[in-house]
């Protein structure tokens, strides 16, 4: 097959969307992020990548906690209105059912169908972009999108985002068992 040099600076991705949610001035804030990952298993950390102009930024700093929280298809006019709208100009907060979990200054949306709440280790700024590193302290998952204790992807129905210009999509059909096809 031939290759063809495409000149584009981010490669087209296919990546998880979440809501990530801090404490902002004692206000819970979500905004729309897809640039976030595992880093390791043992402890559980997390690191995603945000402007440092990110108002949520400035709680996640604050109070040294922050979530993410995975939403469904269904939640993808939310999504993209949190990701268009700063909340320095308006509250968020009122969009979602908040609760918070073990660390009290994480706020998760009730609405997500699972919700990561962390503990910041560290910040780290790169140009205009930060890079932020949580472990993993606790994970909620609606029981409805259990398969016994397992998490059911077809019933959490995450969203996704195609990069770096979108649209949003859903997932579709497993294709093969993961380490058991090789």
């Amino acid at each position: 097959m031939k290759k063809i040099r495409t000149g584009w600076k981010l490669p087209p991705l296919c990546l998880p969307v979440a809501l990530l949610g801090a404490n902002v001035s004692g206000k819970p804030n979500f905004f729309t992020i897809a640039w976030f990952s595992l880093l390791q298993e043992d402890p559980p950390l997390i690191g995603a990548s945000m402007d440092k102009a990110r108002y949520t930024l400035k709680g996640v700093k604050e109070n040294k906690t922050f979530s993410l929280n995975i939403p469904s298809a269904r939640m993808a006019k939310t999504v993209d209105f949190c990701g268009m709208h700063s909340g320095s100009e308006v509250d968020k907060s009122r969009l979602f059912d908040v609760f918070y979990g073990k660390l009290k200054t994480a706020p998760m949306a009730n609405e997500c169908p699972l919700n990561v709440e962390c503990e910041l280790v560290e910040s780290k700024a790169f140009g205009a972009a930060a890079l932020i590193i949580g472990k993993v302290v606790r994970v909620y998952c609606e029981e409805r999108c259990l398969a016994g204790r397992k998490p059911d992807y077809k019933k959490m129905n995450p969203l996704l985002f195609f990069m770096p210009e979108g649209p949003y999509l859903k997932t579709g059909k497993a294709v093969a068992e993961a380490f058991e096809e090789g």
